[in-house]
């Protein structure tokens, strides 16, 4: 983790040059919006459309039964699929990655300064959403909430 671009992708899987791109640069070291991709990918692989598109002007990223297309709208242009549990573990394995991080003591929080970023992040998330996040129970996320 570099304290100022964030996230740096090292040693990527061959093939997963442009899902490591993604969500390197992307998502990045926002909770917000890797909350945005987990629950796109639950509702997916649950059967469900997903709750929203992907908006980026960096990536276009496609969201569906058969897997995750993702298309680099910059450089190279690259596009790749993934089948939906590869993308699955390489976000959850990235919340895991983020979650464990210490605090970025260089970022000022208004919203909830007093809880760990990602959990401020997850009620804002919900508060903007109006939906209890499907991630809710899994990875080291409370069942419960709001906190």
């Amino acid at each position: 983790m570099d304290d100022f671009f964030g996230p740096v992708t090292e040693d990527k899987a061959p093939g997963q040059e442009v899902l490591a791109g993604w969500i390197a640069t992307d998502i990045g070291p926002s909770f917000r919006v890797l909350l945005d991709a987990l629950a796109m990918i639950d509702d997916v692989q649950s059967g469900r459309p997903p709750f929203e598109e992907w908006s980026s002007d960096g990536y276009d990223v496609q969201f569906s039964p058969n897997g995750v297309t993702v298309q680099s709208l910059r450089g190279s242009r690259r596009r790749a699929e993934y089948p939906l549990a590869e993308a699955r573990q390489a976000l959850e394995d990235f919340w895991s990655f983020l979650s464990g991080q210490p605090e970025r003591s260089n970022v000022r929080r208004q919203f909830r300064p007093d809880l760990p970023e990602w959990k401020a992040d997850l009620l804002q998330w919900e508060r903007t959403w109006n939906l209890r996040h499907p991630y809710r129970g899994r990875l080291g996320i409370p069942a419960q909430g709001p906190e």
